[in-house]
C-alpha cells in the first residue's frame, strides 16, 4: 500500500497486518477509496476539491502498487483548453521539476505526493490529473475538479427617485439591484414585503445582466420593473443573492427601499385648529385642508358671503400646504368656509366645508340703583348684564381684584365713605375657557368732610419747628385749610387727604393752637390742635426733688404710728379700734398736702422724668394723718 511514501491514519486498523489480503476497495478519508491486494496500479483521487479564491487549494493523490513496489515517476497535469493537457510538474525520487511557469512560486508537492496550489484565483478552476508510472505495472492516472469560489460581496440596491405614478401606462423601473465580484455567478431574486416577485406579463420584468470581469469575477445586475398601487407607498422592496459554497447554497438579502408613488386624492378634509367649539375672539385660529393624494393638490379658500356668493381668501392662504391663518377672529369672523383642491395630473377638483364659530361676550353694562347720589348710610344694588352664545357666569370683584361675590347681582348697604371704590362685574363663559369681559363701575359716597385724625395735643418748645397733621375723608374730594401760615403739603388716596403744615412755634402758636378746617360743597369740618409747652429739664428736676420729699414725710409719718402702736398708746381692739382710713373730723389733725400750682407745666415734667404721660389729677398726691 503507498498513498505518495506515507500511509494514512487507521488505515493499519481497516486493513489489518498485510493490506494485499483483500481484493476490494477500503474507505479512506477526504472520500477516497484504496484497493487492496489488486492486480495493477491503481490511483485514487477526490472527485472534487473547494477552496476559497485567495486560499490554498490541496489535492491528494494515492495510488496502489502491486508487489509493494515503488513508483518511477509521478506527473502533475491540468486540463486546459479544447481539453489539452498541461503538465505542471514532473516527480522522480526526492526531484520535482516544474514545468509550468503559469503557476511559478504557487506549487508545491508534499511528502504523501499531494499537489498544492497557494493563492488560488478563479482561472484555477479546472481539472487537475495525477499520473503514475510503476515500470513493469504500467501507468495509472485519475483526476479532481478544483472548484474556486468568490463570495459576493453585499448587494447594492438603488431604488427609483424620481417618483412612480400609478396611472402610469408603462411598466415603470422600481430598483436596481447589483451583486458584485462573486465566483461561480450568483442569481438574483426581488422580494416585496417578504414575498417573492414573479415576471408576469405586463406587470413585472425582471431582466438580468452578467459581467465577468478581468478578475475573473462576476458581476450581476437584475432591475424590476413594476405596476404600483397607491397601497405601494408604504410597500418595501429589496433584492436576494443566491451563491453557491461548499455544495450548499447561501442567501444574502440587500437593504430594505421605500418608492415614492404618485397617485389622486380621494378624499379632502377640513379642519379648525384648535377646536371650533373653543375658538373665542381673539385667538388665533387655523383652518388646515388635508387631501389623501401625492403630491399634494393646490389648495384654494373660500368664505360664504350673503346670497351664497363666496369672498376669495386663497391670497391669504399658504395654497401649497393647504394653510389659512385667521389672526384675532371676533364674531364676524363666523361662517361657512370651503376648501377647493386641483390636482394638476387629472385636473380634477375636490372641495369641503367648515363651519366656523367664534364665541364672544359682548354688551357688557352695569346698572345702579339708585341712580341718584349716594350718602353715607345709603345702600345701593349694582346689576350686571352681557350677551353671548353660551352660558355665563358673573363674579364681582373690588378694585384690589378680590373675589367679593357671585352672581349678577350686588347689594351694598349701609355705605360709608370707606365703601366707596371702584367694583368691578366679571363675566366667565365656563364652556370656554379664557373667555371673559370685565365692566367697571364706581361707587361713591357723597358727603361733608369728617376729620378722622389731627396731631393733637402736641408737646412742643418755643421756636422749634414742628409738623401739624389733618387727615379727613370726604367726596367730593375737599380742601384743607390753616388758620396759621406755614407750609403746607397734602397726599390724597382714595377717599382720604391729609395735608402736613411745618411751622415754626411761637408764643401766639403755643397760647392759641392752630385751626384745620376742612370743606367741600356739602359741608365744612374744623378741629382744633392743642400746642402744650415743653419745660427745661431744670424745672423738671424741682418737681422730681419735691415727690421724692413727699414720698419721704410719709415714709416718716407711717414709723411714728407704728412706734405708737407698739407703746399701746393706739388701742386697736375689737372694742376700741378706730377706722384711720376715714377719721372723724378733728381739730388736732394733721394734713400733709401737695399740690401742683400748674397742672400742665407737672404733667410735662413728669412725662420727662417717667417716661410716660399722667392726668393732671394723677399728678396731685395727698396724705392726711390723725393724730391720736
Amino acid at each position: 500500500l503507498r498513498g505518495g511514501d506515507r500511509e494514512r491514519p487507521g488505515l493499519s486498523s481497516l486493513v489489518g497486518s498485510d493490506t494485499r489480503a483483500s481484493p476490494s476497495f477500503l474507505p479512506l478519508t477526504d472520500g477516497l477509496c484504496l484497493p487492496a491486494a489488486a492486480s495493477k496500479l491503481e490511483v485514487s483521487m477526490p472527485a472534487v476539491v473547494e477552496v476559497e479564491s485567495g486560499g490554498t487549494a490541496r489535492i491528494e493523490c494515492n495510488f496502489y502498487i502491486p508487489g509493494n513496489d515503488s513508483y518511477t515517476y509521478i506527473n502533475w497535469f491540468y486540463i486546459g483548453h479544447r481539453n489539452n493537457r498541461v503538465r505542471l510538474c514532473h516527480i522522480t525520487g526526492s526531484e520535482i521539476l516544474e514545468e509550468n511557469m503559469d503557476y511559478k512560486g504557487r506549487l508545491s508537492v508534499g511528502e504523501d505526493k499531494a499537489l498544492s496550489i497557494s493563492r488560488v484565483t478563479v482561472l484555477d478552476a479546472r481539472t487537475f490529473v495525477c499520473q503514475v508510472g510503476a515500470g513493469s505495472h504500467g501507468e495509472g492516472e485519475n483526476h479532481t475538479e478544483l472548484r474556486v469560489y468568490k463570495v459576493p460581496e453585499a448587494p447594492e440596491i438603488t431604488a427609483n427617485s424620481g417618483g412612480i405614478s400609478v396611472q402610469s401606462s408603462d411598466i415603470p423601473q422600481i430598483a436596481q439591484c447589483v451583486s458584485r465580484n462573486s465566483f461561480p455567478h450568483p442569481n438574483i431574486t426581488w422580494h416585496k414585503n417578504g414575498e417573492k416577485l414573479q415576471p408576469e406579463d405586463k406587470m413585472v420584468k425582471i431582466p438580468t445582466t452578467l459581467t465577468r470581469e478581468s478578475s475573473g469575477l462576476y458581476t450581476v445586475s437584475s432591475t424590476l420593473f413594476a405596476h404600483v398601487t397607491r397601497e405601494d407607498r408604504n410597500s418595501l422592496y429589496y433584492c436576494t443573492v443566491h451563491y453557491w459554497l461548499r455544495g450548499q447554497i447561501r442567501t444574502v438579502e440587500s437593504q430594505r427601499v421605500n418608492i415614492t408613488v404618485f397617485y389622486p386624492a380621494e378624499h379632502v378634509k377640513l379642519q379648525v385648529m384648535p377646536s371650533s367649539a373653543l375658538v373665542k375672539e381673539g385667538d388665533d385660529i387655523k383652518l388646515v385642508c388635508e387631501a389623501d393624494g401625492n403630491p399634494a393638490p393646490v389648495f384654494s379658500f373660500y368664505k360664504r358671503e350673503l346670497e351664497n356668493s363666496w369672498q376669495d381668501l386663497t391670497s391669504l392662504a399658504d395654497t401649497n400646504s393647504g394653510v389659512l391663518n385667521l389672526h384675532g377672529v371676533n364674531k364676524s369672523s363666523s361662517g361657512l368656509y370651503r376648501c377647493q383642491t386641483l390636482d394638476l395630473d387629472d385636473m380634477r377638483q375636490m372641495e369641503k366645508d367648515v363651519e366656523l364659530v367664534v364665541n364672544y361676550i359682548e354688551g357688557v353694562r352695569v346698572k345702579m340703583e339708585p341712580s341718584s347720589p349716594l350718602q353715607e348710610g345709603d345702600s345701593v344694588r349694582l346689576s350686571c348684564d352681557a350677551h353671548s352664545p353660551v352660558a355665563l357666569d358673573y363674579q364681582w370683584r373690588d378694585e384690589k381684584g378680590r373675589k367679593v361675590a357671585e352672581g349678577n347681582q350686588l347689594f351694598l348697604s349701609n355705605l360709608t365713605f370707606e365703601t366707596s371704590s371702584n367694583f368691578s362685574c366679571k363675566v366667565i363663559a365656563p364652556s370656554v375657557p379664557g373667555l371673559e369681559q370685565s365692566k367697571q363701575v364706581a361707587v361713591a359716597v357723597q358727603g361733608k368732610p369728617r376729620i378722622v385724625a389731627i396731631s393733637s395735643p402736641l408737646y412742643v418748645r418755643q421756636d422749634e419747628v414742628v409738623n401739624l397733621t389733618c387727615k379727613a375723608i370726604a367726596f367730593p374730594r375737599p380742601s384743607v385749610h390753616w388758620n396759621v401760615n406755614g407750609t403746607a403739603h397734602e397726599y390724597v388716596e382714595n377717599q382720604h387727604i391729609a395735608s402736613n403744615l411745618t411751622v415754626r412755634v411761637n408764643h401766639d402758636l403755643l397760647r392759641a393752637g392752630a385751626m384745620c378746617r376742612v370743606s367741600n360743597a356739602l359741608g365744612v369740618s374744623e378741629k382744633h390742635i392743642q400746642l402744650l409747652d415743653q419745660k427745661t429739664p431744670e424745672s423738671k428736676g424741682v418737681i422730681i426733688v419735691a415727690i421724692i420729699v413727699c414720698i419721704l414725710v410719709v415714709a416718716v409719718l407711717g414709723s411714728v404710728i407704728y412706734f405708737l402702736h407698739k407703746k399701746g398708746k393706739i388701742p386697736c381692739g375689737r372694742a376700741g379700734k378706730q377706722d384711720i382710713t376715714k377719721p372723724e373730723a378733728r381739730k388736732d389733725k394733721i394734713v400733709v398736702e401737695v399740690k401742683s400750682d400748674k397742672l400742665s407745666e407737672e404733667a410735662g415734667l413728669l412725662q420727662g422724668a417717667n417716661g410716660e404721660k399722667r392726668s393732671a389729677a394723677d399728678q396731685v398726691g395727698q396724705s392726711v394723718v390723725h393724730s391720736p
